[in-house]
């Protein structure tokens, strides 16, 4: 959909209200997969020096890496980069989501913030990282605008995205039933299309329009592993916003349709005692001159 029939307020205002009801959940079921992103997200960035201008680390003379944890969800982005020695911040448009940051990562500061109008100065960090983000922003490229606009001369801007609909079986088994036994249209806000930033085209646009150089790109073969099929909607249903609103939008006897048809194709992937899903992702790096 063209950002011209996106209303981004209305966008950006279901996404925030759908995180705070989907932050516990979010964290129950997608915490095992999207923590698989991390160390290499971070990898991404590392080639990245930090300014001399920071102040070191009691003990240590070397300058301390800051990081901006951007749609920190849970922080665990943040939390890795302070296990490597690095001063991290985390941001949320969510207070739920904030709440249980502080709550999992002691030590850690996390403040409700928005990805697309950052309070912070020009220049203040070293790395800005992204882990999952960017496919809920009613804005996008606005955020990738501010990320640039906060880090210094040198350095890096990190992002992970989930791979394209074609190769990603948990998305589409839940896509299909809907489809196929509900309403795909269902009245909700409409924004940005989910895979967009599947493309690495698109996204070596967006960033390159923003002033990042030295575009990078990794594939990660990642796979979601769940106690039980029934796992795999109750994840969707509670535990993510725009899928998950998707699937409450949907009448009662849809939605019964929907459960049993992602139940059915989701036992398909069972191993043993659990489920394990292909769910691969994109890493993408770039440098601020």
């Amino acid at each position: 959909m063209p950002p011209s029939e996106i209303d981004a307020n209305a966008f950006h205002g279901f996404e925030q209200q759908g995180w705070e009801r989907a932050s516990d959940a979010y964290h129950r079921f997608f915490g095992g997969i999207t923590a698989q992103t991390i160390e290499p997200l971070l990898d991404s960035v590392q080639e990245a020096r930090p300014s001399p201008r920071r102040v070191a680390p009691a003990g240590s003379d070397a300058p301390s890496v800051t990081v901006l944890d951007i749609a920190c969800g849970p922080g665990y982005v943040a939390a890795a980069a302070k296990n490597r020695g690095w001063s991290a911040i985390g941001i949320d448009f969510s207070e739920a989501m904030v709440t249980l940051a502080r709550r999992v990562h002691s030590g850690i500061d996390f403040r409700v913030g928005d990805a697309e109008a950052l309070a912070f100065p020009d220049g203040e960090f070293d790395r800005a990282l992204m882990n999952f983000g960017i496919l809920h922003l009613a804005r996008p490229e606005a955020a990738v605008r501010e990320a640039y606009r906060v880090l210094r001369a040198g350095g890096r801007f990190g992002f992970s995205m989930w791979a394209g609909l074609e190769e990603s079986p948990a998305f589409r088994l839940v896509l299909r039933a809907v489809e196929e036994f509900g309403d795909p249209n269902a009245p909700l806000p409409p924004g940005p299309p989910f895979f967009r930033f599947s493309d690495p085209e698109e996204c070596k646009r967006v960033l390159e329009a923003s002033g990042f150089t030295n575009f990078s790109v990794a594939r990660l073969p990642l796979t979601w592993r769940l106690p039980a099929p029934n796992d795999v909607f109750d994840a969707f249903y509670e535990g993510s916003a725009r899928t998950g609103g998707l699937l409450r939008a949907q009448s009662p006897r849809a939605l019964a349709a929907v459960r049993d048809a992602i139940l059915r194709t989701a036992a398909t992937y069972a191993r043993g005692d659990h489920v394990e899903i292909p769910m691969p992702a994109l890493v993408f790096s770039s440098s601020k001159p």
